[in-house]
């Protein structure tokens, strides 16, 4: 029997949620999804070791700041990552701009910027925006501009059908992040997962995409075990922690398809202006505690980064 890995294969893209060198090259993903947390994992990693340190001895040689070094070390990452993966590399815009949509713009801008200097075309990565309403309009003016976003932080249908109104060419629905929350109001300590609200969540996100034809990309994220996994099996992408990769190449169980878009339930589609999107997320509760503690906690890592890029500019100019 062939693993659930390789099963979930012949339904789903799998991506790696990891910016791990030997991880990408050990499970083979089609995609690698990066934030400012895996990034911070990446410093760490000894497969990366030699590119950080070129990455920071240049910077410091050519005067830039510990921001910039930042900057430009984020993409070298990302730019190391395409050539072990066929398909996407997904690149963060700095959470501190998730309520500014001409910055993010920018910012994104720089980011394919950077990419092209390395030889690495816009069509081979994805930018990631926060699922902010300004998140959300930067991404329709760089999906205007022939620049795909990854829309992340996602944790409710307002914010859903918002990123499918812009034309965001893929959306990553956290399902973890909504499970953690529900137990803890709950006082659960799990959930079965046909009943799980995270599963839940991004099955009727998928369903209402697929009932209305909407091309945009769900990719279920943030999973915090392979149940969790095999219940969205079939769905467009999943990106996965090597951890979970490895328990599921490991796991020789059938696994069964449980979406496909010939089983949507035929849902209306929803109007979403700026005061009803505001509502609704202002009404639910998890959604809006998840955004703003992602958004924070993506935005301490990334100030963890600077520091500790200073600190290894400071070691080299000793």
């Amino acid at each position: 029997m062939a693993s659930v890995l390789e099963q979930l294969r012949n339904m789903t893209v799998v991506v790696a949620d990891t910016g791990d060198v030997a991880a990408v090259k050990a499970f083979a993903p089609v995609d690698c999804t990066t934030n400012p947390s895996l990034v911070l994992g990446a410093l760490k990693d000894p497969a990366s070791e030699a590119l950080i340190e070129r990455e920071i001895e240049a910077g410091r040689k050519n005067g830039l700041s510990p921001e910039q070094v930042t900057d430009v070390l984020t993409v070298a990452i990302g730019a190391e990552l395409t050539t072990l993966v066929p398909g996407r590399v997904s690149t963060e815009v700095d959470a501190c701009l998730s309520f500014d949509t001409e910055a993010s713009v920018k910012r994104a801008r720089a980011i394919i910027a950077e990419y092209d200097r390395r030889g690495v075309g816009k069509e081979r990565i994805l930018i990631k925006l926060a699922s902010t309403w300004e998140g959300i309009r930067a991404a329709e003016i760089l999906q205007g501009e022939g620049i795909d976003c990854n829309l992340t932080l996602l944790f409710s249908m307002a914010q859903a059908v918002a990123c499918a109104d812009a034309g965001a060419f893929l959306i990553s629905p956290f399902v973890g992040r909504i499970t953690d929350w529900y137990k803890k109001a709950e006082g659960r300590d799990s959930y079965e997962p046909d009943e799980d609200p995270g599963v839940k969540s991004v099955r009727a996100i998928y369903d209402y995409y697929k009932s209305n034809g909407i091309s945009t990309i769900v990719m279920g994220a943030s999973f915090r075990n392979t149940g969790q996994i095999k219940a969205l099996a079939g769905c467009d992408n999943l990106t996965i922690a090597p951890k979970l990769l490895t328990e599921l190449d490991n796991d020789t169980a059938e696994l069964k398809r449980v979406l496909s878009p010939e089983n949507a339930t035929g849902v209306a589609p929803v109007e979403m202006s700026e005061p009803t999107f505001r509502w609704q997320m202002n009404a639910d509760a998890m959604a809006t505690e998840k955004l703003a503690e992602g958004i924070r906690n993506f935005d301490k890592d990334h100030k963890t980064l600077i520091a500790m890029v200073a600190e290894r500019m400071k070691a080299s100019a000793a």
